[in-house]
């Protein structure tokens, strides 16, 4: 993969108002051309030995593999949870205009 290659990353934030926090920050700071907040939906997952079930706002988060790891970092900063979801999709295709938008947004240092 190559730094300005398009990835997709996703996580979840536990309300709409906290969701949309990051998506304003992450945009606003240069780390994600756009993020895209979901219907809320339900988690089940395994925690500290336990089954537990949470609702959630998914939030897919369009950069580039160069701002990843940043893009993680604050991710994580801003986030409550003590391991909070944040997973790389790389993306194979799309429409070329789109990709060099989300390549032209995040391909300076912040803002």
């Amino acid at each position: 993969m190559q730094q300005d290659d398009v990835v997709l990353v996703l996580t979840n934030a536990p309300d709409l108002p906290l969701a949309k926090r990051i998506a304003h920050l992450l945009v606003g700071e240069g780390l994600a051309a756009c993020v895209s907040l979901g219907a809320p939906i339900l988690s089940v997952y395994a925690w500290k030995g336990e089954v537990k079930e949470t609702e959630e706002i998914p939030m897919t988060i369009k950069t580039t593999r160069g701002r990843g790891a940043e893009l993680i970092a604050r991710l994580t900063a801003l986030h409550p949870y003590e391991v909070p979801e944040a997973i790389v999709v790389p993306v194979a295709g799309g429409h070329g205009p789109y990709l060099d938008w989300v390549r032209s947004l995040t391909s300076t240092p912040a803002r």
